[in-house]
This record gives structure tokens, C-alpha cells and sequence, in this order.
């Protein structure tokens, strides 16, 4: 038998050695993993954001197998996913209903100038270090995206004014956007308050008007005209108490800005106002 051929046996015996070693060791030492993980990844947004407090998807949900997290531990799923992990994991979803994100601002380029262009990358974190920021106001939005980024169900839009839009039926209220804006101008709201503030600004009246004319500028008609002391100007900025609001929306027709307004009802209080009441 030539050199070649019985270097060939001594390989193929070795490779067979150990590969006959290799799956006594899988098998002695695999780790049995719930059937019902796969069907959890596939249940869960996907999308890796952190929102849940746990570093990934995965271990989001090995910690529902472990009951060491309830069926709703994807916060930017929403119900949609509490319920199927539900379905999975042979419970009810128990699930209380999360707020709405609100940015505290309606002033684009056009409504509040900025004071300086702004040349870096697309950061409100960075260009609020840059000198306070770009804009006239100290306390606008400064519409570079921060919170676009970080949203795992696409929800906010920006235009091309840097005007920010939140769609209230995609919102999941997982509050990473308001984890990351770096003026603090984004809030949970509840999902069925539609009287609200647009603003955040802490100038007294005449300074704000001068930065923007979309402002709230402290002149306390809305709390005149409240009859349920819902609304009140702290800091120089209306401040709405949800608990006693009831929408009745007077505040709205005396502001002189434009900064009470109403929004739309999401899709899922539409459906729910059309609903059928038992007689």
C-alpha cells in the first residue's frame, strides 16, 4: 500500500474518532430548549429594541418561559403581541392599556427660526451640545430625528420643515422616544386624552412670541375658561391635569396660539365609540 493511501486511512480513521466523540459529547451535553421559544420569537415584535429591559428578543423571551416576565414583556409590541405570547403560553393576556407618545411641540423652521445652521450629523443630542442648539427657542424640537431612530414600529415621521408627527394607532407607548430626546419634550400621554398641549417652552410670554408663534405664551385663558380646574400655566407653559380634564375643549377656543389642540381619536376609541351598547 503506497504512503498516500495510508495517510488517507490515518485521517479518515481520526476524523472518524472524532466525530464519534463529538456526538457523544452533543448528546451528553445539549441543553433541551423549550418548543415553545420559537413560536415566542416569532409572536414578539423582533425588532431587538431594549424597550422591554431585557438585551434582546430572545432572552425577553426565555425569562416568559422562566415566568420571570409576564405575557406583555414586549412593550413595543403592543396588545397585538401580549395576546399571542398569551396564546403561547396558555394564559390571559392581562394587559393595562399604554399611554400615546406627545411631543410637546408644533414649531418647524417656518414657525420658529433657527439662530445658527447647523452642519453635523443627524443627532438631536449632539446638535442640542452644539451651543443649546440651533433653533431660536431653547426649548423646541429640534427635528433631526433621535426619536425617528429609536422607534421599533415606525410611528414618528419628520417633514421637511423638521415638523414631527407621532401616528397614534402605530404607537405602542414603549417610551423609547422619550428615553432619548434630549429636551425632554416627548410624554406618555393616555391613548384616549385628545385635548393637549403643544408646547414645552418655560419663557415668559413676550420672549417666546419672539422665537416662535406657535407658543404658549402664559397669558392663563385656558385656566380662566376651565370650569373643572383641569388646566393650569406652570413654569409659563399650560400644564393639563388628565384625571380632571373632560375634553370639553374651551381651552382650545380662547388660546390665542394655536397651542391647545384637539387630535384625532385613534382607530381602536373609534371602532370602540361605534360599538353596540347593551340595552
Amino acid at each position: 500500500m503506497s504512503l498516500v493511501w495510508k495517510a488517507a486511512l490515518a485521517l479518515g480513521a481520526l476524523a472518524f474518532f472524532f466525530g464519534v466523540l463529538l456526538a457523544i459529547a452533543y448528546l451528553r451535553f445539549k441543553v433541551e430548549t423549550d418548543p415553545r421559544l420559537d413560536e415566542l420569537l416569532e409572536a414578539v415584535l423582533g425588532s431587538n429594541c431594549g424597550a422591554c429591559g431585557y438585551p434582546g428578543c430572545e432572552p425577553a423571551c426565555e425569562a416568559v418561559l422562566a415566568g420571570e416576565a409576564g405575557v406583555d414583556v414586549c412593550v413595543a409590541g403592543g396588545q397585538k403581541c401580549a395576546e399571542a405570547v398569551a396564546r403561547i403560553m396558555g394564559v390571559e393576556a392581562s394587559m393595562g392599556e399604554r399611554g400615546v407618545a406627545l411631543v410637546h411641540c408644533q414649531g418647524g423652521l417656518a414657525e420658529s427660526a433657527p439662530k445658527a445652521v447647523y452642519h453635523g450629523i443627524d443627532s438631536c443630542a449632539a446638535a442640542d451640545k452644539i451651543a443649546g442648539g440651533f433653533k431660536a427657542c431653547d426649548y423646541g424640537c429640534l427635528g433631526l430625528g433621535t426619536c425617528k431612530s429609536v422607534c421599533p414600529v415606525n410611528a414618528i415621521t419628520i417633514d421637511e420643515d423638521r415638523r414631527r408627527q407621532v401616528d397614534r394607532d402605530r404607537c405602542t407607548g414603549c417610551g423609547l422616544c422619550v428615553d432619548v430626546c434630549p429636551r425632554s419634550l416627548i410624554e406618555l400621554v393616555p391613548r384616549d386624552q385628545q385635548v393637549l398641549v403643544m408646547c414645552n417652552s418655560a419663557d415668559k410670554g413676550a420672549k417666546a412670541k419672539k422665537v416662535c408663534s406657535v407658543c404658549c405664551i402664559a397669558c392663563k385663558k385656558c385656566e380662566k375658561a376651565c370650569e373643572f380646574d383641569a388646566i393650569k400655566v406652570v413654569d409659563n407653559c399650560a400644564r393639563i391635569d388628565f384625571e380632571k380634564c373632560t375634553q370639553c375643549g374651551k381651552c382650545i377656543e380662547v388660546c390665542p396660539t394655536d397651542v391647545l389642540v384637539r387630535v384625532e381619536p385613534t382607530a381602536a376609541q373609534r371602532k370602540k365609540s361605534k360599538a353596540p351598547t347593551a340595552a
